[in-house]
């Protein structure tokens, strides 16, 4: 009579050992991304891949962006082979995560506005547009799904916008952008995330989590 409560008590407690190991040793949810200097953070998937420096660097070059002075770049691919050619490139069927701090010069500085943020990367406002068009810009049928200004505090602020646009070959992407500048304009902080439509409707809740991690915490 007294041995099966204790024996009872004992294979319970066997089963439930298990699931407590194994949840001990589950694998983190996020990576967090730091620079520390300019006091930024965000956070993607623990799936997600960090892209080399060098291989990152050598694909902006080839795009057309210089680094400055200064300048702090990351990338992270949700690819299951990450590649830096992924960071915008119109075969991305996984999200691509690119951030970016600079600072400005004190030309780029005097004429700061809430619209060259939003063309920091992409032409998104309608005379950018026009222009990049005048100069063989290939990429075409722009859709702009969101733009918000968004003030984090601290005297940051910028704009958070979505939008789309269709590559010669066929294929459309969707940008999710976050561009910020301190309060007397001498840095921006950036944060992209993108791939082909389809998969950023199937991963929009992902990636919003990802965008919306994106802080900085001005001097």
């Amino acid at each position: 009579m007294r041995c099966t409560p204790r024996l009872a008590w004992r294979a319970t407690w066997l089963l439930v050992v298990p699931v407590i190991t194994v949840a001990g040793c589950a694998a983190p949810q996020f990576t967090y991304v730091r620079d520390s200097p300019a006091n930024t953070y965000f956070k993607v998937p623990y799936q997600w891949h960090k892209i080399s420096d060098s291989s990152l660097s050598a694909q902006l070059k080839s795009r057309g962006f210089r680094a400055g002075p200064g300048l702090w770049d990351a990338g992270y691919d949700a690819d299951g082979l990450p590649s830096a050619s992924h960071v915008l490139s119109a075969s991305a069927t996984k999200p691509f995560a690119l951030a970016l701090v600079s600072p400005l010069s004190r030309a780029a500085s005097d004429i700061m506005s809430y619209n060259l943020l939003r063309d920091f990367i992409l032409p998104v406002t309608p005379a950018q547009r026009q222009a990049a068009a005048g100069r063989g810009f290939p990429l075409s049928r722009f859709q702009l799904m969101s733009d918000s200004v968004i003030t984090p505090g601290s005297g940051v602020h910028g704009i958070r916008e979505i939008f789309s646009y269709t590559y010669p070959d066929g294929n459309t992407d969707t940008f999710d952008q976050v561009a910020l500048t301190n309060s007397v304009s001498t840095m921006v902080y950036l944060l992209l995330v993108h791939c082909l439509s389809s998969c950023y409707s199937k991963n929009s809740s992902q990636i919003d989590t990802v965008m919306k991690s994106f802080t900085v915490r001005s001097p």
